[in-house]
């Protein structure tokens, strides 16, 4: 049989210890070549209003230790400016709807084990990733989180950041007053520390020993000018300003996806990879994805280092505290989600989660 799983049968068994723990697995096996992956690649079509596009994405991997998954994502895009920030919009037949699905098959024998919605397990994935990069490169004393955004993903981060480092207090930042305070009740509540809704963005910086923009804007969201010595960096939404990008000593880079054998040319850091038709005449041009423009690749290249480079040889990261950090997950999305969906799917196996599909339903007796 395969097994269908949903987003509680996910949460029911997810947690970010074991997230967390299947991330670095996954990441000490891409550094010893025992798994492989490729970069997000996203295909755009232009639909009948000019102002949104249909976004194909997946990206894949696997691992010798025995599973390989694709992620599919299907969405409408638009973009929306509210309060001076533009932002990413998306959905799946409507607004509030979403299609993302998880494929996950046996490297042994090929079969397709499960099939899994997105949802939960990639907000686990992002902040346990965002954690990482801070264990190996924040001051270990660190203390004070500085946070930009207020949705779900800035929940799973302080849930991940918890996990490495004794977070007493969250300053949080958001456009929307009611969002940031909702968010700093309940984080205050569930963790039983400190929790600030701030005003501007400066005050979220202010003191921060971390800063952390989880935002579903690509805009500057973290400014150089409010960054203190020795505060370490990250963002998965959002962009950091000129200054801040001058003013980071060491940043880190948990892998880039393998060369195509052979096509040693093709090998590349861009964090997706994009395909276009053709626009409709008379389309406006996306502020947030440029048509024609590659992806970002490594955001600081003169100063970046390599997790596999920083694992035989520790004096690479950080060596005092003053310095300013940064760390990024790089264009290994595929190996992420063979890893944490395979734990997923062991996990709800022992506790009978999910619904049965036939697994014949999805084979076939013409060879292709």
């Amino acid at each position: 049989m395969t097994l269908i799983l949903n987003n509680d049968d996910v949460a029911l068994v997810l947690t970010m210890e074991i997230t967390m723990a299947a991330l670095r697995e996954a990441y000490e096996d891409l550094a010893k070549g025992h798994a492989v992956c490729r970069p997000r690649i996203d295909i755009h079509i232009p639909t009948s209003d000019p102002k949104k596009t249909y976004q194909w994405g997946t990206m894949e991997g696997g691992s010798r230790a025995g599973y390989f998954a694709i992620r599919m994502k299907s969405d409408i895009i638009y973009e929306q400016e509210y309060e001076g920030t533009r932002t990413q919009e998306k959905y799946c037949s409507r607004p509030g709807l979403y299609c993302g699905l998880i494929l996950l098959n046996e490297v042994e024998t090929g079969v397709p084990l499960a099939i899994l919605n997105d949802g939960f397990l990639q907000h686990m994935r992002v902040g346990a990733d965002s954690a990482i990069g801070a264990d190996y490169m924040a001051r270990k004393d660190a203390k004070v989180l500085g946070m930009i955004g207020s949705g779900g993903m800035a929940r799973t981060h302080i849930a991940a950041f918890r996990q490495v480092r004794d977070i007493e207090r969250v300053q949080v930042y958001s456009p929307t007053r009611e969002n940031r305070e909702a968010y700093a009740r309940e984080i205050g509540e569930k963790y039983n520390i400190e929790a600030v809704p701030v005003d501007t963005p400066e005050a979220a910086h202010k003191g921060a020993d971390i800063v952390a923009g989880c935002t579903d804007a690509t805009g500057k969201v973290i400014y150089g000018d409010f960054i203190e010595p020795g505060t370490h960096m990250t963002a998965i939404g959002g962009l950091l300003d000129e200054t801040a990008n001058g003013r980071v000593d060491v940043a880190l880079r948990l892998g880039d996806a393998n060369t195509p054998e052979g096509m040693e040319g093709l090998g590349i850091a861009d964090e997706k990879v994009a395909y276009d038709a053709e626009p409709i005449e008379g389309t406006p041009e996306p502020q947030m994805r440029t048509r024609g423009k590659r992806s970002q690749g490594h955001r600081i290249p003169d100063r970046t280092v390599l997790l596999a480079d920083l694992l035989a040889d520790p004096g690479r990261g950080r060596t005092s505290d003053d310095q300013i950090t940064f760390s990024e997950r790089g264009n290994i999305q595929g190996a992420q989600f063979y890893a944490v969906a395979g734990r997923v799917y062991e996990l709800a196996k022992e506790k009978g989660l999910g619904h049965d599909l036939p697994t014949e339903w999805l084979l076939q007796d013409i060879r292709d």
